[in-house]
């Protein structure tokens, strides 16, 4: 008893302004909303499905064979530097309101996925990760159409939540019209779907469920149904494993199909295994080929003394 309240006090800068009063925010009542044997029905359904979803989808990933190099536009940069101001405001208020717990949510972490886009050099672990995020994005449009903004008290608290959102939703578009290390793997390809969804899965029912039942903070919804969730009641999370297993691939392949027929170039470059790729041979950053930002992908150009410029 005296080392959880030692754990308690430690990590009170965590959770310990979460107010429980507020409805679907957590406490006694969210945490037994449903029976812990439920609970642990669920987890091992959810578990297992999730196991097995990832043995058999991660050995078709795919990348592309080449490693493609692109400038690095403004645009990027602008997108950078506005992801990193609204998430770290968002983090002030977590801050402020000792509420930084809500930093796991799937929302917070698809953000810091893209941050990473964003900033990291062009290469295999970008598109990596790029694709897996791809298919991590269905809480955006969830959060928009079901907001839960009862907790946001702060002034502008609820605006940077919309702000976040919304930008989840709009850089995956402007990336994948760059192109290089930013595209989505063939439309019928559903491997990086199934991946993504296994990841979320274990991550929703292992670490934050239990994170949730004994900080007794609603994360993500693991303890009892949000006040606008459509399917509230002793089975909403059935529910949602359901509506994810739908949205968490459509949402994805929605991005991969507009990619291929508006964004990207029509010619793509052959997809082969991850497991056949020599990831210790790397194609050099771009700063390595030609000044501060040139590149040079695909090939070799003539370089201002007639000679080939090699990589």
């Amino acid at each position: 008893m005296e080392e959880s309240e030692n754990v308690t006090g430690l990590f009170s800068w965590a959770y310990s302004g979460v107010n429980f009063d507020l409805a679907g925010n957590g406490g006694i009542e969210c945490r037994d909303f449903i029976s812990v044997k439920q609970r642990v029905i669920e987890t091992v359904i959810s578990c297992a499905a999730a196991s097995l979803i990832l043995y058999r989808a991660i050995t078709h990933l795919t990348l592309p064979k080449n490693s493609i190099l692109l400038p690095d536009p403004v645009g990027k940069r602008i997108l950078l530097v506005v992801h990193c101001l609204i998430f770290g405001i968002e983090l002030g208020f977590k801050f402020a309101t000792k509420q930084m717990i809500y930093i796991l949510n799937p929302c917070h972490v698809a953000t810091m996925m893209q941050i990473f886009c964003l900033a990291a050099p062009s290469g295999r672990l970008t598109t990596t990760v790029f694709r897996l995020h791809l298919h991590m994005l269905t809480g955006a449009p969830i959060a928009i159409l079901f907001p839960v903004i009862n907790t946001r008290l702060l002034p502008f608290e609820t605006e940077v939540y919309y702000i976040q959102h919304l930008l989840m939703l709009v850089i995956p578009f402007y990336l994948l019209k760059i192109g290089g290390s930013y595209t989505a793997e063939p439309v019928h390809d559903f491997s990086w779907a199934l991946v993504s969804m296994g990841v979320l899965y274990i991550i929703y029912f292992v670490p934050v469920q239990y994170l949730a039942y004994i900080s007794l903070v609603n994360l993500n919804n693991m303890l009892c149904p949000a006040v606008s969730d459509p399917f509230y009641g002793p089975y909403y999370r059935i529910c949602a494993m359901t509506h994810q297993a739908l949205l968490i691939p459509t949402v994805g392949k929605f991005y991969t199909w507009l990619s291929q027929q508006f964004l990207t170039p029509s010619a793509r470059d052959e997809e082969v295994s991850v497991f056949s790729i020599d990831w210790s041979a790397e194609t050099p950053a771009p700063d390595n080929l030609r000044g501060k930002n040139g590149v040079i992908s695909h090939g070799d150009r003539p370089s201002n003394n007639g000679h080939l410029k090699s990589s």
